[in-house]
This record gives C-alpha cells, structure tokens and sequence, in this order.
C-alpha cells in the first residue's frame, strides 16, 4: 500500500464518520461537527491527489486553502444561527 492509497483511505474514513454522525445525530452543535469531519475528510483526500505526482498540483492546493477559509465561514454562520435558536427557545420557556 502506498502513502497516497493510505491517505485517500483516511480521507475517505473520516468523510464516512462525518456523514454517520450527520445522519444519526440531532444535536445541532453535533451535527455541525459531523459537517466539519466531513469537510476534513473531503480536504485530506484533495491533498492526497493533489501530492501523487512530483510537482504538486497548485490547483488542488489552492482549492483546499480556499475550502478552509470558507468552511470556517460557514462553521461560524452555523455556530451564531443555533446560538440564536438557543436563546430563542429559551425566552420563550
């Protein structure tokens, strides 16, 4: 088995995880995880493809860092809409 195989296995494994728990979660907080495991996941295998040849491929590359800045975006407009769902919920209890 080569670095590359191994490292798109992983990829692949935590993707899985990822999507195992948004499916069987119902925890808000929880599934925003799984969607960032999920994302991981989907960056170790960019990489993994990305390292496979001799020159690495900037493409590749560029989409991952791009991929970061927006998943932490997204993780932080999620994180702020269940925050406010939560005190929702709460001044009306």
């Amino acid at each position: 088995m080569n670095a590359t195989l191994l490292w798109v296995a992983l990829g692949l494994g935590l993707w899985l995880l990822g999507l195992h728990g948004l499916l069987t979660l119902r925890q808000p907080l929880r599934r925003i995880i799984a969607i960032n495991l999920m994302g991981s996941g989907v960056f170790l295998l960019m990489i993994a493809l990305a390292a496979r040849h001799t020159p690495t491929d900037p493409l590749l590359v560029a989409l991952v860092v791009t991929g970061l800045v927006v998943a932490v975006s997204a993780t932080a407009l999620a994180l702020r809409l269940v925050n406010g769902l939560a005190r929702r919920d709460e001044k009306r209890s």
